[in-house]
């Protein structure tokens, strides 16, 4: 059994933002049911370079944002110097001294990156006041399973032990549920759906994602082996996810609202 420590997921802001836009566009459904009132201190967990903590700013909220990249964090202090921004695990993060819970949290498209999903829960549940609100969409049960599939297979037989480098978390409405009511939670709003996501730059689409969301699955392979994997890949998915002109990726994503009553 090999020692060598099992590779973190890596972020490239500027890749992000030039090629991983939809995910912010298609994260204001997500702002909406949040329904952010003027005065209200909000919290946007995984907050990545800043876009959705801006939108949520624009109702005349004073939103923060957090998120594990530092790299994320200083290209969201760039783009909106306004905001306040730092670095924060979302599995253990607390309120700093003086600072004062919020009325929501909100997260778009990071809680499967989060595999504690415990230490999550109680993290928010501390961060809000009585009353306050957690509002959340992220990947659910079968989440990009054709995409996920390809990369397993494909990293398998170049001897990568996907099972022990897997970052996700997609649980089941049920499963997360039940986290959130352990914690205290009251459940309101919950839904499981298919979001076929249409991916950017054409042809180019699935090549953007792998190099965004799969680097850890490509840790340790030299640039001839990590193309060949990405190539083979592409050539896997293509009848299923190419429609001929774009990429779209087969997410399938949890939406829920839930209070923490007094």
């Amino acid at each position: 059994m090999s020692n060598n420590p099992i590779p973190a997921q890596q972020w490239n802001a500027q890749h992000y933002d030039q090629q991983i836009h939809f995910v912010s566009e298609l994260g204001k459904g997500v702002v909406a049911l949040l329904d952010p009132q003027p005065g209200e201190r909000i919290l946007d967990l995984g907050c990545g370079t800043g876009d959705l903590a801006e939108e949520i700013s624009r109702s005349g909220a004073e939103c923060a944002g957090i998120d594990y990249s530092q790299e994320m964090i200083d290209q969201a202090k760039v783009k909106y110097p306004k905001l306040t921004f730092r670095q924060a695990d979302g599995e253990a993060f607390r309120l700093q001294p003086g600072e004062q819970p919020y009325d929501a949290v909100f997260s778009n498209a990071a809680l499967h990156w989060m595999k504690r999903p415990e230490r999550v829960a109680e993290s928010v549940w501390l961060a809000l006041k009585p009353g306050g609100r957690f509002v959340a969409e992220f990947g659910g049960s079968g989440n990009v399973q054709t995409i996920v599939q390809a990369i397993c297979q494909e990293v398998e037989a170049y001897g990568i032990d996907w099972r022990a480098r897997y970052p996700w978390y997609f649980p089941t409405i049920g499963e997360y549920a039940s986290v959130l009511e352990r914690q205290g939670f009251e459940v309101g709003y919950a839904q499981l759906y298919d979001r076929p996501t249409r991916l950017s730059d054409g042809e180019q689409g699935m090549r953007h994602w792998l190099n965004a969301f799969a680097g850890v699955f490509l840790e340790g392979l030299g640039p001839k082996n990590r193309e060949e994997v990405i190539e083979r890949c592409i050539r896997t998915m293509r009848p299923t996810l190419h429609n001929g002109e774009y990429w779209e990726a087969d997410y399938r994503r949890i939406r829920i609202q839930a209070i923490k009553r007094a």
